[in-house]
């Protein structure tokens, strides 16, 4: 990860890599940039992604139990559970039915060989 930019703009970076159809975890990105005790500043990243220069797709990052803690950022209560219902994320009351099959982990599959 490009260290000149700002943790916020690592956590962008990281977060447009997430595929369609997954989902990531803010401690994941926290743990992959570095910083494993900053899942709240990922969390924070997220709530403002939408003031960055190009698209973010924050909806595809929830918490660890797979809860979309982030979607009252989105307008409207449901904005982000439609969003990963699009992609064919199964969700019931506000949580990822059967997380680890849309869990997309950044530490594995952006490790470096």
């Amino acid at each position: 990860m490009n260290k000149e930019l700002n943790f916020f703009e690592q956590v962008y970076e990281v977060a447009k890599l997430i595929p369609e159809g997954k989902v990531t975890t803010y401690g994941a990105i926290a743990k992959f940039l570095g910083s494993p005790q900053a899942s709240r500043m990922v969390g924070w990243a997220m709530n403002n992604s939408n003031t960055y220069k190009c698209y973010i797709p924050a909806h595809r990052v929830v918490n660890r139990n797979g809860v979309l803690t982030g979607k009252h950022h989105f307008g409207f209560n449901n904005t982000m559970e439609e969003l990963l219902k699009n992609e064919g994320v199964i969700i019931k009351n506000d949580k990822i039915i059967n997380m680890q099959n849309y869990f997309w982990d950044p530490s594995k599959e952006l490790a470096i060989n």
